[in-house]
């Protein structure tokens, strides 16, 4: 029923696929600690894009974490993981992804590994949007011994609430141009804080999973 209303979802609204990511049926519980191992760091993964270049490149070099921010994760007890399930064409990975890294190269008590959707469909099986869909980027928070502690999906809440109330709306061209505005004007700070609200409620023993 699920993969039913993704579908029809994208069917109905005629949307460009943009970061939807359809997979099978039957859900398999993937060994986190091997995909992660299998993983590339951001900039293995930057590196190697062959799309929005430009986007992977210029928004890390002018990410910026504020103080706030950083005492923020740092004082998060213990040590963390982040599984990315993440494809060089999606918008809203080139979008928020790079933030993430920065946020990553600047705490001590982080990490990242950034995997393709095929090697990554099992855990977007079971994160789906609030729509039904499967989507890059999906975020996996992992403990230190790569326990699943929470998860992030597609876009920040702010962005994915006003995209859902707004695809009925607005025209196609329309919706992503101001999907896009947003994206540029928020520079990766709704991004970076509810990744470390995941973490701080995984510290206290809540998880956090979905938009």
């Amino acid at each position: 029923m699920i993969t039913t209303l993704g579908i029809s979802l994208v069917t109905l609204f005629a949307l460009p696929p943009d970061c939807d990511v359809a997979g099978p049926d039957g859900l398999l519980h993937p060994d986190l600690e091997t995909l992660y191992s299998q993983g590339r760091t951001y900039v293995e993964f930057r590196d190697a894009a062959t799309r929005r270049v430009e986007a992977w490149h210029e928004h890390y070099a002018n990410a910026q974490v504020t103080d706030v921010l950083r005492a923020r994760v740092e004082a998060v007890p213990g040590n963390w993981k982040l599984l990315v399930i993440a494809e060089d064409w999606c918008g809203d990975s080139a979008n928020t992804i790079p933030y993430v890294a920065k946020l990553v190269d600047i705490a001590g008590n982080l990490d990242m590994r950034i995997i393709n959707s095929s090697a990554g469909r099992e855990i977007m099986e079971a994160h789906r949007t609030p729509d039904g869909r499967t989507a890059t980027p999906t975020v996996v928070l992992l403990t230190d011994d790569y326990q699943h502690s929470g998860c992030w999906v597609e876009r920040p809440r702010k962005l994915a609430t006003w995209f859902l109330a707004n695809k009925e709306v607005l025209e196609e061209d329309e919706l992503y141009d101001q999907k896009y505005a947003w994206y540029d004007k928020d520079q990766g700070r709704e991004t970076v804080r509810e990744i470390i609200e995941l973490m701080e409620a995984a510290a206290s023993g809540e998880t956090i999973c979905g938009t």
